[in-house]
């Protein structure tokens, strides 16, 4: 039976306002279960279904702007605020944000370091820049090195044998002062200008056991103080074009500038002068240098340039080009082309000391020409955990009179160096490994042993290896030493800085490992152990009348400790020690089995601003 609403009320004793209550919500819940669900996590209104069915359906209204004219926009007033606040250039815009640190502060923002334009030069354009830094240097060292008593005179009464007493200490002091000069918005692009000037001072006292060692009049005595102002830099940088919207770039520098012929400065790396083109391309996959050199004259004593003095007639003609992530990603490889003219066959040169210098005091000590081309490749970089530092070079050319074998050589000599190592952490491990070719036969027309332009490897424990660090003197041979300071090469030149290159020399192999040990932040220890071995001795031999003593160099043993007090390259203290093992071909030389082991100790204390 139905009930109609009326009657439910008439007969129901509830009040009729309860019953239409609940007939309302009836018809509520009905509507609402005909609606789709809302979204979870949504209010109802913002369901889009139910947005819409409640859309009002048709086309939307477009309001459309009138056109402006700009001619009935009245101008802004004098009195009107302003909408936008200036601030400062990107460059002084931390001085806003960051209270401002003393001028001579180097790690923060600093004007003298060219952080942001310098004030002074600001009648030239917004985007001059100054950049100062200076360098102190310290070096103490002792040394134990085979030294001949002077030829006329000797301190010690019947001081006959050819081996005098070894000891030697250098101490030398070093002051660098860079300025620099630049335009351009350079932390995107190379400076549209750039001039450099890098004079240096230095002070360096020489103290031997053996008169005539330091200088060539014996009654100089044992000590030696020396100074020497230089000039190591001073060039113009023009930034010529951009060649992409990367920038992408070509430059022309003129002037005195560093050059270094490949990654560790195997055969030239010096401050010469000259003028290079240089630039990048592929978005800076690419770099290349094309130059012309001009070596100057050094100091004899503290081997800075010498600019008092008329360059050298040796010239150097450059081509390299640097390719990156060649051939895998993350090594660069570098090919190279250098050739060598030297005309220095003319009247004879004696250095600071006076000693003969050119041509070497060894043969027929007579002067001589020679032009020869260093073809190499060579590259830098990692392959998957491993790095890998290589170069690979070929020298050919022709030696017009090589005094040692006095007849005209052809040249025809190579060379080969890698380094292999894997970093662990804190720990990094290195396998070292050099071939320089020798020459087996010193009067067969072919100079075969390998010899560098001017060479400052760092390899092989570098500064605090002994090959490397010490010139060793070849005792009877002449006025020639068997390796430079700061060479590898046993090319028995008479000055790695201001003498000739020779290419009748013993050549070398050398085969070692070491290790770069993170101990602190603060504190890096380096070890590294050699062997060396001559490749032929048949030079030696001829120039000690000899037979050709044994090929067994003997070992490079070395340990150094580098401390950085506030882990950052403003204050650097190195200590090394440094010790030559000699094998049986140093003893036949040195007579090494009467006078021990040659070492070398020192410290150095660098100080950057």
């Amino acid at each position: 039976m139905k009930v109609t609403p009326a009657e439910l009320t008439r007969n129901c004793p509830m009040p009729k306002l309860i019953v239409v209550a609940l007939m309302w919500a009836a018809a509520v819940n009905t509507f609402a279960q005909t609606q789709p669900p809302a979204e979870p996590g949504k209010a109802p209104d913002d369901n889009p279904s139910m947005i819409e069915r409640m859309r009002p359906q048709g086309t939307p209204l477009k309001y459309e702007l009138p056109p402006i004219d700009p001619k009935q926009v009245p101008p802004p007033t004098p009195l009107m605020p302003r909408e936008s606040v200036s601030v400062p250039d990107r460059w002084r815009i931390v001085d806003a944000i960051v209270p401002l640190k003393p001028w001579y502060d180097p790690y923060n923002h600093n004007v003298l370091k060219g952080d942001k334009p310098f004030e002074p030069f600001a009648k030239w354009g917004p985007d001059w820049f100054l950049s100062l830094s200076g360098i102190s240097d310290t070096l103490v060292e002792t040394r134990r090195l085979p030294t001949p008593p002077g030829a006329q005179s000797s301190l010690r009464p019947g001081a006959n044998d050819q081996f005098g007493r070894p000891r030697q200490t250098v101490l030398v002091e070093t002051l660098i002062l860079s300025i620099g000069v630049l335009k351009g918005n350079t932390t995107f692009k190379p400076p549209d200008y750039e001039f450099r000037f890098v004079p240096v001072f230095q002070v360096n006292q020489a103290l031997i056991s053996e008169v005539r060692g330091l200088r060539v009049d014996p009654r100089e005595g044992k000590k030696r103080t020396d100074k020497h102002l230089a000039v190591q830099e001073l060039f113009g940088d023009v930034h010529l074009r951009n060649v992409s919207v990367r920038y992408d770039f070509d430059s022309l520098r003129v002037g005195i500038q560093p050059f270094i012929s490949d990654f560790r400065g195997f055969i030239f790396q010096d401050v010469p002068i000259g003028i290079r083109l240089f630039g990048i391309r592929d978005n800076n996959q690419i770099q290349y240098n094309l130059a012309y050199f001009r070596r100057l004259e050094k100091d004899t004593n503290s081997g800075l340039n010498d600019i008092n003095q008329v360059p050298r007639r040796d010239h150097l003609l450059v081509a390299n080009i640097y390719k990156q992530d060649f051939p895998v990603l993350g090594h660069t490889t570098q090919a190279t082309i250098i050739h060598n003219i030297n005309l220095e066959s003319g009247p004879d040169y004696y250095d600071n000391n006076r000693f003969l210098i050119r041509p070497a005091v060894v043969g027929d000590v007579r002067p001589h020409n020679y032009r020869v081309t260093y073809l190499g490749i060579n590259g830098d970089g990692h392959f998957g955990v491993w790095n890998l530092t290589s170069s690979f070079y070929l020298a050919l050319g022709v030696d017009d009179r090589n005094p040692i074998a006095q007849q005209r050589q052809k040249i025809r000599a190579g060379f080969a160096a890698a380094e292999l190592s894997r970093d662990f952490s804190w720990l990094r491990v290195r396998a070292n490994a050099l071939v320089a070719s020798g020459d087996k036969n010193p009067f067969d027309g072919k100079a075969t042993g390998f010899d560098a332009i001017l060479e400052n490897p760092q390899f092989a424990g570098a500064d605090s290896s002994f090959f490397i660090r010490q010139a060793v003197p070849l005792i009877g041979g002449g006025g020639v030493a068997l390796s430079g300071r700061n060479g590898i090469l046993p090319s028995l030149r008479s000055s790695k800085d201001q003498g000739q290159s020779n290419f009748v020399n013993p050549g070398l192999t050398l085969f070692g490992f070491g290790a770069d040990v993170d101990l602190l932040p603060e504190v890096r220890v380096l070890g590294n152990i050699s062997k060396l071995n001559f490749v032929n001795t048949s030079v030696l031999g001829v120039l000690r009348n000899q037979a050709p003593p044994s090929k067994d160099l003997g070992i490079d043993v070395s340990m150094g400790i580098q401390y950085r007090p506030f882990m950052s390259q403003n204050v650097v203290f190195n200590a090394s020690v440094a010790a030559l093992l000699p094998g049986k071909g140093l003893k036949q030389l040195y007579e090494e089995n009467k006078r021990g082991p040659q070492y070398s100790i020192l410290m150095n204390l660098l100080l950057t601003y």
